[in-house]
């Protein structure tokens, strides 16, 4: 028996270790309109709004269609004033540069229609945005392992868990600090300890272990009697298959990505990042084939 098409989600791997809150309805919009862009080759640019029907957001994430619309509005509503912290080098300085983005720049609803518009964030666009066959620097779930996980904590971890599923199924030790800024939780929420654990981690680990393909277990880091980290180990319920697109074979180091390549245009479209140029796209391919980087891709 041919096996079910899942839709993908792909993200890199600085924007999921990137500091927001996001309620699950806002992540599961962002999901599905990161699947939506690829399949219909759209694609995602910054002045060009995504299309999200609430019809499809109902079908995907088991919610009532009589609802869908309303979730989907309020969900745009909130997500316009969101925020994202994330970390790069400075290429002048080569020093550790903190950014801060908001999610999207534009929001529209179609009353009556069933539908909501909005479009990505131009800081965003180049951190969703995927080239077929590389998994390196991206993490990648399917978008229906977070239709059943009705809290954000239970999103967040799971897409943080997913930047190891193909090396260590384990998170290095995160203090509690830096945990609490991933997952999104307000500087005055939860400040003992054992409400972190029953409200935060307790409920996201339930939620992952009974309604996606990974069973999670945590462990506590103590400096002296005082718990001041924690990691967590998980594990596929059956093996893993087709989680990611396959990886295509790789230039050998100083080849050229361009030869053989008779149409320009198509190549530089399946291969650019966000609003990259043509030229800007080619430069970027070069540098990776001289480090061994680059992944051919079906249109080679």
């Amino acid at each position: 028996m041919e096996a079910v098409k899942r839709d993908q989600v792909t993200k890199t791997n600085p924007l999921v270790q990137a500091s927001y809150f996001l309620s699950a309805n806002e992540m599961k919009l962002i999901g599905l309109a990161i699947v939506h862009a690829r399949e219909t080759g759209l694609g995602i640019s910054a002045d060009k709004p995504l299309t999200i029907a609430a019809l499809d957001f109902a079908a995907k994430f088991n919610v009532a269609e009589r609802t869908a619309y309303d979730d989907l509005k309020t969900a745009c509503k909130t997500l316009f004033d969101r925020q994202a912290t994330y970390e790069d080098v400075h290429p002048e300085t080569g020093k550790v540069r903190k950014n801060m983005t908001r999610w999207v720049s534009g929001i529209s609803y179609v009353e009556g229609a069933g539908l909501v518009q909005f479009t990505f964030a131009p800081q965003v666009i180049p951190m969703i945005a995927y080239i077929d066959g590389r998994i390196d620097g991206y993490t990648s779930y399917f978008l229906d392992e977070i239709a059943g996980l009705k809290s954000a904590y239970a999103i967040r971890l799971f897409e943080l868990l997913m930047q190891w599923q193909h090396t260590t199924k384990q998170t290095p030790v995160m203090p509690i600090a830096e945990f609490r800024g991933l997952m999104g939780v307000l500087g005055d929420e939860y400040p003992l300890i054992a409400d972190l654990k029953k409200r935060v981690i307790d409920t996201a680990i339930k939620q992952i272990n009974e309604n996606t393909d990974i069973t999670v277990i945590y462990e506590q880091k103590k400096t002296g009697r005082s718990i001041t980290g924690v990691l967590f180990k998980f594990k596929h319920k059956k093996p893993v298959i087709d989680h990611v697109t396959p990886i295509k074979p790789k230039l050998a180091k100083g080849s050229n990505p361009l030869k053989g390549v008779t149409d320009l245009e198509a190549f530089y479209k399946k291969h650019k990042l966000g609003v990259e140029s043509m030229d800007e796209t080619f430069k970027r391919l070069r540098k990776e084939a001289d480090e061994g980087t680059f992944s051919l891709s079906p249109t080679n």
